[in-house]
C-alpha cells in the first residue's frame, strides 16, 4: 500500500510541470512558518523563568513579548504564503490531468469509451479528480508543520529533561493501538464505499438522462426504487464503516494528545524530589501540551492518502489505456480520395460482427450501406469514419493505409452525422460553427439555408442565439439533426458519412435536405447509412449488409432485378410508404 501510494503521490507531482517549483516553494515556506510557530515556545519559557525568579525589569518581558508577536504574525503569514502556492500548483496540477484525461477520450476506440457508463467518466473526471485537490495541496505543507514541529520540540524537551521528554510519549503506544484496531478490515470497507459511489454516479446519470422514458412508461416508482436502492447502500457503506470506527477513534483521538496524564505526575514528583527545577518543569509543560495534536492532524490524512491512491489509479486507468496508434506527421503520399476496405474484420468484446468486408468507394462517389437493422452497416461506417480500428484488414484512404495517417489529418477530411446527433449546451450559431470555427456568421446561416433549417431556427426565441440547452434537449429530434448536417456541411470535408442522419425528420423537410445534401456533395464523396430505401435509390452503389458480410452489390435497378434481400426490402418499404400515404 505504502509504495502505491507513494507511487500515486510521485505521478502527481510529475504532472504538476512547470509548477512544481511552486511546491517546493510550499514546502520551504511551510518550514519557515513552522520554525516561527515553534520559537515563541523558547521566549515563553525565559519569560516563565524570569517570572521564577523574581525578576522586575518590565523592558525583557515587553522585548520577548514583542518577539513572540513578531513570530506568531510570521507564523501565519509564511503559512498563507505556502497554502497559497500549494494550491496554484495543485489547481494546475488537476487541470492538467483533466485534460491528459479529456484527450485520452478522443484518441481511445470509440467502443472502448461508450463501453463505460458516462457516469462513472463524469465521475471520475470531475468530482473525484477535484476531490484530490484538498490533500494534494495540504500534504506537502502540512506534513512537514506536522512532523517537523513535533520533532524539534521533543528534541528541546529531550534536552531539559530526557525522562519527561520520555514520558510526554507514554500515550503514543496507546494510541496507536487504538488506531490500528479503526484500521481492520480498510481495505474491504473503503472498496465498498468506492463501489458504492461509482454505481450511485452511473444510476443517477441513468434515471436523469432517461427521465422522459420513465414518465412515458409508467415507470417512474420502480426506477425510483431502483435509485433509491443504490443511494442506500451508498449511504450505509459510509454509515457502517464509520460504526466500526468511531469507539476505536473516540479512544485514539482522546488518549494519544493527553500528555499531560504521564507529564504532570512524573514531573510532578521529580520536582518534589528537586531532580528537576520549576522553571525546567513549567517550560516541559507548555512545550508537551500541544505535542500530539500535529501528528493526529497528519493521522488523519490516512484516508485521504488511500482515497488519492484509489482516484489516481482510475484516472491512470483512463490515461494509460490503449489508444489508437497514430503517427504525429504524414510520412506517405496520398494519391487519390478513393476510400479502399480490404477484407476488414472488427467485433465487440471477442464477439466478431464483421466478417471480411471488401469494398471500393471511388473519390465524389455516392454510395449507401443498406441492411436490416443490427446487420453492421453503423459499423462500418465508423471504421471509416476511424472512430475504430479494425481488427483484420486494412482500410485506405488514397493508397494509404489510415492507420498511417494522423488522426487530426484525417478527421479533417470527414464529415460524420449520426442518427445519436449531439449539440452542446451553446447557441445554435455556435453549434453549426464547429464544423469550422473560422466561418463567418454568414457562412453559418448560408449553410443553414442550404440544410433548410433557417426558417426553423429564425422561429426560435432568439432565433441563430438561442441556446439548445443540454445534448440540445430545447430542440426536437429532427430540429437537432437538420443542425447537426448544417455543421457537417459546414465542414466542407472531403467525405462526408451521414448515419440514419433523416431519421427523425418528416417527409417535407426530409425532401429539402436531401436537395440540400444533394448539391453539397458535389465533387466530395458521401456514404449513406438508410432503412428509408427511397432516399438512396439515386446512389451509384449500393452495398446490402446482413449478418457483417456484404450479401449484395450494384445500383438500385440491378439489385431489383438480382431479386435477392435489397428486392424484398423495397418491396417492404414501398408497402409501409404507400399505407403511410394512405393514412
Amino acid at each position: 500500500m505504502k509504495k502505491d501510494q507513494n507511487g500515486s503521490f510521485v505521478w502527481l507531482l510529475r504532472q504538476s510541470g512547470e509548477r512544481k517549483g511552486k511546491f517546493v516553494t510550499s514546502v520551504i515556506l511551510a518550514a519557515i512558518s513552522m520554525l516561527c510557530g515553534i520559537v515563541p515556545y523558547y521566549f515563553i519559557a525565559l519569560i516563565v523563568k524570569d517570572l521564577l525568579a523574581g525578576r522586575t525589569d518590565k523592558s525583557a518581558y515587553i522585548i520577548n513579548c514583542a518577539v513572540i508577536l513578531a513570530l506568531w504574525l510570521g507564523h501565519s503569514l509564511f503559512h498563507a504564503l505556502s497554502t497559497a502556492n500549494s494550491h496554484l500548483a495543485t489547481f494546475h496540477t488537476l487541470a492538467v490531468i483533466r485534460k491528459r484525461a479529456l484527450d485520452k477520450l478522443a484518441k481511445m476506440p470509440l467502443g472502448n469509451v461508450i463501453s463505460q457508463p458516462s457516469g462513472a467518466l463524469k465521475s471520475t473526471i470531475v468530482e473525484r479528480i477535484d476531490s484530490i485537490e484538498t490533500t494534494l495541496a495540504h500534504i506537502l505543507p502540512e506534513f512537514t508543520t506536522g512532523i517537523g514541529a513535533p520533532i524539534i520540540i521533543l528534541i528541546y524537551a529531550f534536552v531539559i529533561n530526557w525522562k519527561l521528554g520520555l514520558a510526554a510519549l507514554i500515550t503514543v503506544p496507546l494510541g496507536v493501538i487504538c488506531y490500528m484496531l479503526m484500521m481492520l478490515g480498510y481495505e474491504e470497507n473503503y472498496s465498498r464505499t468506492v463501489r458504492a459511489t461509482k454505481a450511485l454516479n452511473a444510476v443517477t446519470t441513468e434515471y436523469i438522462g432517461g427521465i422522459e422514458v420513465i414518465k412515458v412508461f409508467g415507470k417512474a416508482q420502480s426506477s425510483y426504487e431502483k435509485f433509491a436502492a443504490v443511494a442506500k447502500e451508498s449511504a450505509a457503506s459510509f454509515v457502517d464503516w464509520m460504526r466500526k470506527c468511531n469507539v476505536y477513534m473516540t479512544f485514539a483521538m482522546c488518549i494519544m494528545p493527553a500528555t499531560m496524564l504521564s507529564v504532570l505526575p512524573i514531573g510532578g514528583i521529580m520536582a518534589i524530589h528537586g531532580t528537576i527545577s520549576t522553571a525546567d518543569f513549567i517550560t516541559i509543560i507548555i512545550l508537551t501540551i500541544g505535542l500530539i495534536e500535529p501528528l493526529l492532524g497528519i493521522m488523519s490524512y490516512s484516508d485521504d492518502i488511500a482515497q488519492m491512491d484509489t482516484i489516481v489509479t482510475e484516472v491512470r486507468n483512463i490515461i494509460d489505456a490503449p489508444e489508437m496508434v497514430r503517427p504525429e506527421k504524414l510520412t506517405k503520399t496520398i494519391m487519390n480520395g478513393d476510400i479502399v476496405l480490404d477484407n476488414i474484420h472488427f467485433g465487440y468484446n471477442d464477439k466478431e460482427i464483421i466478417h471480411g468486408i471488401s469494398m471500393t468507394v471511388h473519390k465524389g462517389e455516392f454510395i449507401a450501406l443498406v441492411g436490416p437493422s443490427g446487420s453492421g452497416k453503423s459499423t462500418v461506417a465508423r471504421l471509416i469514419a476511424s472512430l475504430w480500428d479494425v481488427s483484420g484488414g486494412n482500410i485506405s484512404f488514397g493508397g494509404v493505409d489510415i492507420r498511417d495517417i494522423p488522426l487530426d489529418d484525417y478527421n479533417d477530411k470527414i464529415a460524420y452525422v449520426s442518427q445519436d446527433n449531439y449539440l452542446f449546451d451553446l447557441s445554435v450559431r455556435e453549434n453549426i460553427r464547429l464544423g469550422n470555427q473560422s466561418a463567418t456568421d454568414q457562412d453559418v446561416e448560408d449553410a443553414a439555408r442550404k440544410c433548410g433549417c433557417h426558417d426553423f431556427i429564425m422561429s426560435l426565441e432568439n432565433g441563430y442565439d438561442t441556446l439548445v440547452g443540454s445534448s440540445g434537449g430545447h430542440l426536437s429530434g429532427g430540429e437537432r439533426q437538420r443542425i447537426s448536417i448544417a455543421r457537417a456541411m459546414l465542414k466542407n470535408a472531403e467525405i462526408i458519412i451521414l448515419d440514419e442522419a433523416t431519421a427523425y425528420t418528416d417527409p417535407e423537410n426530409e425532401a429539402v435536405i436531401q436537395k440540400s445534401v444533394a448539391k453539397l456533395v458535389e465533387g466530395r464523396t458521401l456514404i449513406v447509412i438508410a432503412h428509408r430505401l427511397s432516399t438512396v435509390k439515386n446512389a451509384d452503389r449500393l452495398y446490402v449488409i446482413r449478418e457483417g458480410i456484404i450479401e449484395e452489390q450494384g445500383t438500385h435497378e440491378e439489385l431489383l432485378a438480382h431479386d435477392g434481400l435489397y428486392s424484398k426490402m423495397w418491396a417492404a418499404h414501398i408497402s409501409a410508404k404507400d399505407g403511410e400515404d394512405n393514412v
